[in-house]
């Protein structure tokens, strides 16, 4: 009831600040009628700033912000949502030039007025800051290049905005209109600047040190870290932390899963793929090392799923946040049954194999252990190829206690492993997952 309450409480007052400046912009008279149209387009104008605006809270990491939802939640929200506004932003001009053709020499990123320029100028910041966001990886672009540019371009574009609001809005020649407007957007700039400037401050008092790296499988490693000077971090099994090595103020972090159990807060351990150019850097990392983390965030844990019994679905990589739970499960004494339906490429990608049989044979209960392999070995007997419909109704326990399901690994095959499940009857409301896919 608590969690209930407290997502509803924040996603009030995310409808608050959205709308809230629109509805403000009327406080002391509006100006004078100028036609339905005109007035349609600057409350687009309006509500899609302050939607952009939001934005900036919502990527900052706040953790009291994104704890009920999980970041991976929010970060596909932003991503959509994000672009709605940008959209929103864009219809702006567009609906003032088909009402009054005229309008359209105010585009002209060089000609018009400084009031036009400066509502251009923020409309193409936001055009690249999408256009990058969603073409990444076609361009190659790094991850830490983009993430700086799209910080630049999003502080260009909202204090742009201000400026255009200032130079052409009748409805902010009230001063108190313009300060709330700049004081909205400072505010917002302040979180996007929360992350990089104020958690760094936070972090550099608790470091970390590395005490190995060793390799789980094919482009597999495990980080392993210890506090140094401080009590550790605790977190929930499956959440994950943004790692940072050698300075807090690195632009250069990765969000990584926690694999150890959250019983032990002492000793950290980070499962990491080589997937970009500072996971292949993992095996060079020298014990000693400085790390610093934010962190935990994340809303994938056991922790949040109360239940008689689990059924693990594991792909690639994400099979990281599931071990943590299961060998949270195990240090915990935990009595519940749990499955775990782990398919990976070949014999070679099988990460984590032997701690998971090692689990099994500790688990004071029934553990169950399905592999599934895309490229099996000659005299391979377990499951082949991929997860199907089939093979989870094959695997889907038969006793009569009501198991969660968790899901974890690649995008498309969390899609049809849970598209699988609805088919098979289970409730939406019992199937959890998360995406790895945060940028």
């Amino acid at each position: 009831m608590h969690r209930t309450l407290t997502v509803l409480g924040w996603a009030s007052l995310y409808s608050i600040l959205v709308v809230g400046p629109l509805v403000l912009m009327l406080i002391g008279g509006a100006p004078r009628a100028r036609g339905f149209w005109i007035e349609f387009s600057m409350a687009l104008g309006f509500l899609g700033l302050a939607q952009l605006v939001v934005q900036f809270v919502l990527i900052a990491r706040f953790k009291r912000v994104t704890a009920p939802y999980g970041i991976d939640a929010i970060m596909y929200y932003h991503r959509q949502v994000g672009t709605l506004a940008v959209l929103v932003i864009l219809a702006h001009p567009v609906v003032l030039v088909i009402h009054e053709p005229a309008m359209l020499s105010l585009l002209n990123p060089a000609g018009g007025n400084w009031a036009s320029r400066t509502g251009v100028w923020s409309a193409i910041a936001l055009v690249l800051l999408v256009l990058l966001s969603n073409f990444r990886r076609p361009l190659r672009l790094s991850y830490e290049r983009w993430r700086i540019g799209h910080a630049v371009l999003a502080m260009v574009a909202a204090g742009l905005a201000v400026a255009h609001v200032a130079l052409i809005g009748p409805y902010v020649t009230a001063g108190w209109k313009f300060a709330f407007w700049t004081v909205f957007v400072a505010l917002g700039m302040t979180a996007l600047a929360y992350p990089r400037l104020i958690l760094p401050l936070c972090e550099k008092r608790r470091p970390f040190r590395v005490v190995e790296v060793r390799p789980e499988a094919e482009r597999v490693w495990t980080l392993v870290v210890e506090p140094v000077g401080h009590e550790g971090l605790r977190f929930e099994p499956g959440q994950f932390a943004w790692v940072k090595m050698e300075s807090p103020f690195s632009i250069d972090e990765h969000p990584f899963s926690f694999s150890s159990s959250s019983e032990l807060t002492e000793r950290l351990e980070f499962g990491i793929k080589e997937v970009g150019d500072f996971t292949r850097t993992l095996p060079a990392v020298q014990p000693g090392a400085r790390v610093y983390l934010d962190g935990p965030h994340g809303a994938f844990s056991i922790d949040r799923v109360p239940s008689a019994g689990y059924v693990f679905v594991a792909g690639g990589i994400g099979i990281v946040p599931i071990l943590s739970m299961l060998r949270t499960m195990i240090d915990r004494g935990d009595r519940r049954p749990a499955r775990l339906i782990y398919a990976v490429r070949s014999l070679e990608n099988l990460a984590y194999r032997d701690d998971l049989e090692a689990l099994r044979l500790r688990a004071p209960t029934q553990l169950d252990l399905v592999y599934v392999l895309e490229q099996p070995p000659e005299g391979w007997t377990g499951e082949t190829g991929w997860i199907t419909r089939e093979l989870l109704e094959k695997h889907w326990p038969r006793e009569r206690i009501t198991r969660d399901v968790l899901i974890c690994g690649p995008d498309p095959m969390i899609t049809s492993v849970d598209s699988a499940f609805r088919h098979m009857g289970v409730p939406a409301a019992r199937l959890h997952a998360e995406r790895f896919d945060l940028v």
